[in-house]
């Protein structure tokens, strides 16, 4: 098992459009902390978002000792402690590290790897992806070059069922029903099949190849290739594995239109999944949460609880998360707005608070400006913090509809959110 300034949103950006950047990677690590509005902030990498309880007890206390009380759950499956002082860097790397939360200081940035929150609990994928989580995070931990890759680069571990496949991740490695795997190079339809015990260092020999193509790009991730390179880079790493002496061919498997999140509830006959209201866990949250089974953490801000009781689904409810799908706060996101983010134009996550009602059928993002960090895939409302309100966009994947701006008023807000949202069908 498993052990993110226009009057509209900004359109995808082209390939090659902003490759070439002025400045080194800036995101924040467990080892280089991000200075924000509200203190330094650490963000660290958990591979398939699967916590061991020695980890998960860490990060507790380094949020309740040097933090602001909560963690804060991104939409990688990772977590950023905030509220820290500069001066707690080393004590906050010894604790992780001490828990085994550091494998590799040079690569801890680079650890970036969402995998199918379910597989192996709920019976419904091709594969337990386990295995390869294990293998590509010690390949990459391994690998002298990976630790050349940019903070936001992406893997995904897709155990066959299409959830993290349709995350726009840069390499996506899918589970088939016959045994074998599928490597996905970019925003292609078109896999490179290999076996299921080369698919991680298919996936790693993929992030080097793209390392030596986007060497002269200046590119941190796939879709900052120019589209010449971009589009000659699967063949390209068809031929390196070939070289190597990996059986792989080409085929045809379309990404998935749509992520589907584990629905809050019951998994199985011993998981449990739930969602974090705007991804915010206190540190009781976190204890109740993590101190009775295998934890993991999702790319929707949500968590995963192997080995747990069904009778715990109770006391997370009563604790604020979200445990079933009638909750006014399924599909309410927001990024951390004022006062964290000074680039941000509001109190964003007090708007969506402000403005929770009845369950819509799409997902809701508040942003507090143009950068929309953290924001969703596919279909959505984007909800916009403007010098003049609050602009409501519906996002689809052929491209944005026209936006309406509303003033801040409340009410008119809330309104304007739910009719945009529509309502939850059964």
């Amino acid at each position: 098992m498993l052990a993110a300034m226009s009057p509209t949103p900004r359109p995808p950006r082209p390939p090659g459009a902003a490759g070439a950047r002025s400045g080194g990677d800036a995101c924040p690590g467990t080892l280089r902390l991000h200075r924000a509005d509200d203190g330094a902030l650490a963000r660290i990498r958990i591979p398939g978002g699967v916590l061991a309880a020695e980890g998960a007890t860490a990060l507790g206390q380094a949020a309740e000792r040097l933090g602001d009380g909560e963690l804060h759950l991104t939409s990688r499956g990772n977590v950023q402690l905030r509220g820290l002082a500069e001066a707690d860097g080393p004590e906050l790397a010894e604790l992780l590290g001490g828990a085994g939360l550091l494998p590799s200081a040079r690569h801890e940035r680079v650890r970036n790897v969402v995998a199918s929150p379910l597989s192996g609990l709920d019976g419904r994928g091709a594969a337990d992806i386990g295995p390869w989580l294990t293998g590509l995070d010690r390949l990459i931990c391994g690998s002298e070059s990976a630790a050349g890759l940019s903070g936001r680069f992406l893997f995904a571990l897709d155990d066959g069922r299409g959830d993290v496949d349709a995350l726009g991740a840069d390499l996506a490695l899918i589970a088939r029903d016959d045994g074998g795997a599928m490597l996905r190079v970019g925003a292609t339809d078109t896999v490179l099949t290999v076996s299921a015990a080369d698919g991680p260092r298919a996936a790693l020999l993929a992030a080097e190849t793209f390392l030596g193509a986007a060497r002269d790009t200046g590119a941190w991730r796939l879709k900052d290739l120019p589209r010449e390179v971009a589009a000659a880079l699967p063949g390209e790493v068809l031929r390196r594995l070939r070289e190597a002496g990996t059986d792989a061919v080409t085929a045809r498997h379309p990404r998935p239109a749509e992520a589907r999140k584990p629905v809050p509830g019951r998994v199985g006959d011993s998981a449990l999944a739930v969602d974090v209201p705007l991804g915010r866990l206190t540190t009781a949250q976190w204890r109740l949460l993590s101190g009775t089974g295998g934890l993991r953490l999702t790319p929707w801000r949500g968590a995963v609880v192997a080995g747990a009781a069904h009778g715990l689904l109770g006391a997370l409810g009563s604790a604020g998360l979200i445990t079933g799908p009638g909750s006014g706060w399924a599909g309410v996101g927001a990024c951390v707005g004022r006062p964290g983010c000074a680039k941000s134009l509001a109190d964003v996550r007090a708007r969506a608070a402000a403005t929770v009602g009845p369950p819509g059928r799409l997902p809701v993002y508040w942003s507090g400006c143009e950068r929309r960090c953290g924001h969703p895939h596919g279909e959505w409302i984007d909800v916009v913090a403007t010098p003049g309100g609050h602009r409501i966009t519906h996002v689809r994947p052929d491209g944005p509809g026209t936006p309406v701006t509303v003033r801040d008023d409340p009410g008119a807000l809330a309104a304007a959110v739910a009719s945009a949202r529509g309502p939850r069908t059964a």
